[in-house]
C-alpha cells in the first residue's frame, strides 16, 4: 500500500465525459489537502452499462496502480455531464453518455460493479467547481464557467453547491444573448452558447491544422490575421457577457473558466478580461464591480473535475436503497 494516507483515506474521482473517463486517486489525511496519487484515462463506452463498465475499469485501473484493493477504497466518485439527483446518485438527460432516460440509477450500479464501495455521483460542472476552489485555493462564492461543447456553469455559494430547483442552476448558455439569432437546439433563439462554446469557434473557424479551432484562432489572431481577429472578438465578448452575467446574478467572487476551449491559456484569460473592462466602459456601476479582476483560469493540468468528482463523494456518498433513506419525489 502506498505512503500518504492511512488505510480508509484513500478515494477515487471520476469526471465521466463522452469520450473518455479521467480518473484520479486521492489521498487525504485529516486537516490536509487532498493529494493526487495517480490518474487515468479510459474510453467512455456508450449507455449506462457501457458508463458503469468504464467507470469500474478506471477504478480497478488506479487501484492496480497504487497496489490497493477496490474494497479498501473509502470511497468513489463521479461527476456526469447531465441531471444528477445527488441523494441517490440517479441521472438523467446525460445525452454525450448515451443515456437519454430519466433516473437512471448510476450511483448504485456503480456501488454494485465495485462490490459495495461507497459512490457519490454529482454532476460534473458542479464537480468541477469543488475541485477549482480546492485546487486553486479560491475562497468565497466561485462560478467555474465552462467553456466547451457548450456553455454552463457550476455555482459554489455560501460553501455549499448550488443545484436549483429542477438542477439547472448554472444553465447560462441557454440564455438568450441575440435576440434575432439561429435557433438553439434547445428550441430558442440566440442561446449564448452559439456564440461563447468552443462549437462556435469550431463552426466559424474550421481547424486547417487538425488542431484544436480555439488554438488555431488566437494564434492567428495574435499574428494579427483579420479573419481569426473578428471571430476571437466575437467569442471573447460573448463570454464577458457570460461572466457579467454570473457576477450580476450571483456576485460571486470568482469567475474560473474552464472548459476545453480553457487550453488556450494565458491568451484567453487576457482578452475575456480586456473584453469584460470594453464592456463596462460606460457605466460606473459594472466599473465598481471590478469584474475583471474576478477571472481566473484553471491551468491544464489541473484535473478539476475528477478531484472535484471525489470531494463531493465524501459530502454524500450514495448507500443502499432502502424504505428508510428512499427519496420520494
Amino acid at each position: 500500500m502506498p505512503d500518504g494516507a492511512p488505510r480508509g483515506g484513500w478515494s477515487v474521482g471520476l469526471d465521466i465525459g463522452g469520450t473518455k473517463v479521467l480518473g484520479v486517486l486521492l489521498a487525504s489525511t485529516p486537516g490536509a489537502a487532498p493529494v493526487v496519487h495517480a490518474s487515468v484515462r479510459v474510453p467512455t463506452r456508450r449507455g449506462h452499462d457501457g458508463v458503469v463498465a468504464s467507470a469500474a475499469e478506471a477504478v480497478e485501473a488506479l487501484c492496480a496502480q497504487a497496489g490497493l484493493t477496490v474494497d479498501g477504497l473509502a470511497g468513489v466518485g463521479a461527476g456526469v455531464p447531465g441531471v444528477v439527483e445527488p441523494l441517490t446518485g440517479a441521472v438523467s438527460h446525460a445525452v454525450n453518455l448515451g443515456i437519454d432516460g430519466t433516473d437512471v440509477p448510476l450511483g448504485e450500479l456503480l456501488r454494485e460493479r465495485l462490490g459495495g464501495v461507497p459512490v457519490g455521483v454529482e454532476n460534473d460542472l458542479n464537480a468541477a467547481a469543488l475541485g477549482a476552489a480546492e485546487l486553486l485555493g479560491l475562497g468565497g462564492d466561485l462560478a467555474y464557467l465552462a467553456l466547451g461543447t457548450g456553455v454552463a456553469a457550476g455555482l459554489l455559494l455560501d460553501g455549499r453547491l448550488r443545484r436549483g430547483h429542477l438542477g439547472a442552476a448554472g444553465e447560462i448558455g441557454h440564455v438568450p444573448y441575440v435576440a434575432d439569432g439561429p435557433p438553439c437546439p434547445c428550441g430558442q433563439r440566440g442561446c449564448l452558447e452559439l456564440y461563447a462554446s468552443g462549437s462556435a469557434i469550431d463552426a466559424a473557424w474550421p481547424s486547417r491544422t487538425g488542431r484544436p479551432a480555439p488554438a488555431e484562432v488566437f494564434e492567428a489572431a495574435a499574428a494579427g490575421d483579420r479573419e481569426a481577429l473578428a471571430v476571437q472578438g466575437r467569442f471573447v465578448d460573448a463570454v464577458a457577457a457570460a461572466v457579467r452575467m454570473l457576477v450580476l446574478t450571483c456576485d460571486v467572487e470568482h469567475v474560473v473558466l474552464g472548459g476545453g476551449v480553457a487550453e488556450v491559456g494565458a491568451p484567453l484569460l487576457e482578452e475575456v478580461a480586456a473584453a469584460v473592462r470594453r464592456q463596462a466602459e460606460g457605466s460606473a456601476f459594472l466599473r465598481s464591480l471590478h469584474v475583471a479582476e474576478r477571472l481566473s483560469l484553471v491551468p491544464r493540468e489541473l484535473q478539476v473535475a475528477a478531484v472535484g468528482a471525489a470531494l463531493a463523494a465524501r459530502r454524500s456518498p450514495i448507500s443502499p436503497v432502502t424504505p428508510e433513506n428512499q427519496v420520494v419525489r
